[in-house]
C-alpha cells in the first residue's frame, strides 16, 4: 500500500472514530451527563463548545463564522502541505503526524458545519438525529461535541499562595474530544522527533 493510500486511511479512520463517539455522545446524552471510566478521575462529560479545542470559544456569531472560515483555509493549507510531502517521499512519521493534524481539524469542522443543522438542542434530553422541526443551527454555526474529562487532580490552591489563594485547582480540567487528541498527538510529535522528520524536507 502506498504511503499516501495509509494516509487517507489513517484520516478516515480517525474521522470515523471521532464522529461514531459524538453522534452516541449527542444521542444518548444530554448536555452536563457523565458517565464514569475511571470513577470521579475519568469520564464521559458531555459539553458543547463553538469551536476551539479543548473548550475554548469565540464569542458571538461572528466570531463563530470567522473561527469556521479560518478552519476551512486551515485545513486546505494542511492538506496541501500534506500531499506535497507525501509526493517528495519524506519521513513517514512526519506525514501521518500531519495526517493527525488534518483529520483533527477535519472531524471539529463536521461539527461546527453540520451538526447545527441535523440534530436538535441536547440541553434537557439527548439530541433527536434530523429532528422533524429542523437543527438547532445553520450552516458552520453548529457546536463542537467534547466529551473526555480526566480531572486527576482535585484540590485547592493553599491560603498562602500568592495565585487564587484558597480557589480550587483541577488538573486535567480541559473537556475534548478525539479530534483534539489527534491534533494534540500529531503537534506534540512534531515538536519531539523535528529533526528526525524534516531532515528530509528540503
Amino acid at each position: 500500500m502506498s504511503l499516501a493510500k495509509k494516509s487517507v486511511l489513517f484520516i478516515v479512520l480517525i474521522l470515523i472514530v471521532d464522529q461514531a463517539l459524538k453522534f452516541w455522545v449527542k444521542t444518548h446524552m444530554q448536555i452536563g451527563d457523565e458517565i464514569y471510566l475511571f470513577g470521579k478521575r475519568g469520564m464521559l462529560h458531555f459539553i458543547e463548545n463553538n469551536g476551539m479545542a479543548f473548550g475554548m470559544e469565540m464569542g458571538g456569531k461572528a466570531g463563530k463564522l470567522v473561527l469556521s472560515t479560518f478552519r476551512i483555509i486551515a485545513i486546505g493549507a494542511i492538506g496541501w502541505f500534506l500531499a506535497s510531502i507525501i509526493r517528495k517521499k519524506v519521513n513517514t512519521g512526519l506525514v501521518f503526524a500531519v495526517s493527525a493534524i488534518l483529520a483533527g481539524a477535519a472531524g471539529n469542522l463536521i461539527d461546527s458545519a453540520f451538526y447545527g443543522m441535523i440534530f436538535s438542542e441536547s440541553y434537557t434530553a439527548p439530541a433527536v438525529l434530523f429532528p422533524p422541526g429542523g437543527g438547532y443551527s445553520s450552516f458552520l454555526h453548529g457546536r463542537v461535541v467534547d466529551m473526555f474529562y480526566f480531572p486527576i487532580i482535585q484540590t485547592h490552591w493553599p491560603d498562602w499562595s500568592p495565585f487564587r489563594p484558597g480557589e480550587s485547582f483541577i488538573f486535567f480540567r480541559p473537556v475534548f474530544n478525539i479530534a483534539d487528541s489527534a491534533i494534540t498527538c500529531g503537534v506534540i510529535s512534531i515538536i519531539l522527533w523535528q529533526k528526525k522528520m524534516f531532515r528530509e524536507l528540503n
